[in-house]
């Protein structure tokens, strides 16, 4: 990676730990929505025009980029970041788990961080450069969603020492590398409103725990950028309904919550199938990092 230091105007740019920063786009009403949430009520128009709404932010956002398989779109397991991402994921989740933070914040994270090295190479074996940048996508998370984000002196770095103005000026790089846009879409924005609909009004509290299981499980397995939210939130509330759906019922469910093509359920079914796999061990997600 480049110098962290290189032409970036800190006096009027720098985000600081203690101060609200601002960016592009404006926090909409899905940042808000928790996966503990308990409402599984009667469902509104408002709700359906709000997923609706959601949907059509992500296919500005994503298009039609994964016509690709499931398989396809999983991390090269010749390139050195894969191990790197995998170590990164794991403090982000560790460091959420200290901080009480949402596995919201954690998912948005992990975007920023896939989002940053699409668009920059991480020179091979700095590995203290992905620590850097793992801490500031985590502090720029937790300032987007969090009520009140910890200073950047509480974020552990164990062997590395960053001191605060390196991880601020991290944190500038990674605005300027994504174009200050932080406001992205998770799956968690969907859970409940996918819940409701695949399992009426009483929901059983484990069915919404294996959903926030299996899509942080998915974080380690595959490339953020290269699914769709919603479509890696359908497959996490069918998989958590401890259901065998073969492909057409699956796409029959998939039916009564959403309008979407064949091509999105043929995501949905490879994401569902994925997750079987974790499920089965047969994808070695460590059990204790999803439950911390």
């Amino acid at each position: 990676m480049g110098d962290f230091d290189s032409s970036l105007s800190l006096s009027s740019l720098l985000c600081h730990e203690n101060e609200t920063c601002f960016f592009d786009d404006s926090v909409s009403d899905h940042s808000n929505i928790k996966h503990e949430q308990s409402c599984f009520g009667i469902e509104t128009e408002a709700d359906a025009e709000y997923v609706e709404k959601l949907v059509e932010r992500e296919t500005i956002t994503f298009g039609y980029r994964c016509r690709s398989s499931f398989d396809d779109c999983l991390i090269s397991s010749h390139n050195w970041l894969k191990f790197a991402r995998l170590d990164a994921i794991e403090w982000i989740l560790n460091t959420r788990a200290i901080h009480g933070f949402r596995f919201h914040t954690a998912y948005l994270s992990v975007t920023y961080f896939d989002r940053f090295v699409s668009k920059r190479s991480i020179d091979e074996g700095k590995l203290w450069a992905v620590r850097l940048l793992s801490v500031a996508c985590l502090s720029l998370a937790a300032k987007m969603e969090e009520r009140k984000a910890p200073p950047l002196s509480e974020f552990p770095v164990e062997d590395y020492c960053f001191g605060n103005k390196v991880i601020q000026r991290m944190e500038l790089l990674v605005l300027n590398t994504l174009d200050w846009r932080m406001n992205s879409i998770t799956p968690f924005a969907y859970l409940h409103y996918f819940i409701r609909k695949t399992c009426g009004e009483s929901t059983p509290k484990e069915t919404v725990s294996r959903a926030v299981e299996f899509i942080v499980a998915m974080i380690k397995e595959i490339d953020l950028l290269d699914h769709r939210p919603s479509v890696i939130a359908a497959a996490a509330v069918l998989a958590a309904s401890n259901r065998q759906f073969t492909r057409e019922e699956l796409e029959l469910k998939m039916d009564t919550i959403s309008s979407w093509g064949s091509l999105e359920n043929e995501n949905v079914f490879s994401c569902y199938i994925a997750m079987q796999e974790i499920e089965m061990g047969k994808v070695k997600t460590p059990r204790l990092v999803l439950l911390s």
